[in-house]
């Protein structure tokens, strides 16, 4: 118990990093309470249908990844981090604010496809923020600090979503998401207000890169670089898939509803959490592209067989490699991107938008073409399948000379 506690006593002590999981578990609560019900209030609530969806999707990815992209950018041009990070977690307020006040498909549209999207680079701004901070600890604390970040973020699915089970159960409106999700995303804008470090005062060495756009840009497209990100946005896809895919399958599977989701992702999450503590044991002795391809694929076990076994009591068994993969493909892959640029902190945490813009393009890709031609059992066993072929990939290009 103590081993696994132990990357968070630096955590507890260092103000910046105690801010980063303070966030992190607010923004992971925003992200539980929403983002599994998000395909179901569009489908369901709001009439859209899956190619609309599909669409809305595609805005939204390119959006996320471009504001991602230059707000990380700006971050090691001008060491301006705090005023990005207060500009993000007001956009993510004002964005949950309008579905609510709104309550109509407009609303809806407008708040997921541009404003949502243009406030997700507060997820890369923690991570720059945690890996700058994590700087001043011994380097051998850094990849269990950077884990355990990571896991705070996945926390709160433990939580939140047994809590929406009941709600549901007892007759609660999918739209009740929104009022709480506005709280949690308020309460991240007083608190980055509050407490992120001041820019140009920091205890950490943070100086502007003096690269223009257009260098910082080139730098990020070296094939080196893109090809791996590219390989990485493919597993990221599987997760995007199955958050998109979860809602609706149980909608369609008799004897499942919304409290079957929270119930799904909330076991999943509950699992994740310990594994991915546990990672730093396994981190030392075993290649990080070799665990991704492990994680990689067990995470499309579950995804693959997802829709097969969703009227059975055996789905409930597919949270263990959801679990297990989970942990490898959501944590790792944020220290190998970071790693790919390690002199640009905030260039480094946009690779994770990049990554996961690809995702997204995948998933909604695969989405369409799979519930195009034989519906979301396609759908899933196509997005596991690229899902492994691109961990593969990746686990060859390493494998290789430089």
């Amino acid at each position: 118990m103590r081993r696994a506690l132990a990357p968070f006593r630096p955590i507890l002590r260092d103000p910046a990093l105690a801010l980063a999981a303070a966030l992190l578990v607010l923004f992971g609560a925003h992200a539980a309470t929403m983002m599994p019900y998000v395909s179901a209030l569009a489908v369901t609530v709001f009439g859209m249908d899956d190619g609309a969806y599909s669409a809305l999707l595609v805005v939204a990815s390119v959006l996320s990844v471009s504001s991602s992209v230059g707000f990380g950018i700006l971050a090691d041009q001008r060491a301006n981090r705090r005023a990005i990070a207060l500009a993000s977690a007001g956009l993510l307020t004002a964005g949950t604010g309008m579905v609510w006040a709104g309550q109509s498909l407009w609303a809806f549209v407008i708040a997921h496809a541009l404003v949502l999207p243009l406030s997700s680079s507060i997820f890369g701004q923690l991570f720059a923020l945690s890996r700058l901070a994590a700087s001043m600890h011994p380097e051998n604390e850094r990849v269990a600090i950077l884990a355990a970040l990571r896991a705070l973020f996945a926390l709160p699915w433990v939580v939140v979503l047994p809590l929406w089970s009941v709600a549901f159960k007892a007759g609660a409106s999918l739209m009740a998401v929104y009022p709480v999700c506005l709280v949690m995303a308020g309460l991240m804008l007083i608190l980055t207000q509050r407490y992120w470090p001041r820019d140009g005062a920091t205890r950490w060495p943070d100086p502007r890169s003096g690269l223009s756009f257009a260098a910082a840009l080139r730098e990020m497209a070296e094939p080196y670089v893109t090809v791996r990100v590219a390989a990485l946005g493919t597993i990221n896809g599987a997760v995007t898939l199955y958050l998109v895919l979860i809602g609706l399958v149980f909608a369609v599977t008799p004897g499942r509803g919304a409290g079957d989701v929270a119930l799904y992702a909330g076991f999943v999450a509950g699992l994740e959490v310990p594994l991915m503590l546990a990672l730093p044991l396994l981190t030392g002795r075993v290649a990080p592209t070799v665990l991704i391809f492990v994680g990689a694929a067990l995470y499309a076990t579950h995804l693959a067989f997802l829709p097969v076994l969703a009227a059975s009591p055996l789905v409930w068994l597919l949270v263990v490699p959801a679990a297990a993969g989970g942990a490898v493909v959501l944590t790792l892959p944020m220290a190998y991107l970071q790693d790919l640029m390690a002199m640009r902190p905030g260039a480094g945490a946009s690779l994770m938008a990049l990554q996961k813009l690809i995702g997204d393009a995948v998933c909604a890709a695969v989405f369409a073409l799979g519930t195009g031609l034989g519906g979301y059992g396609l759908a899933a066993a196509l997005g596991a399948g690229l899902a492994v072929a691109g961990a593969a990939s990746l686990w060859a290009m390493d494998r290789r000379p430089r």
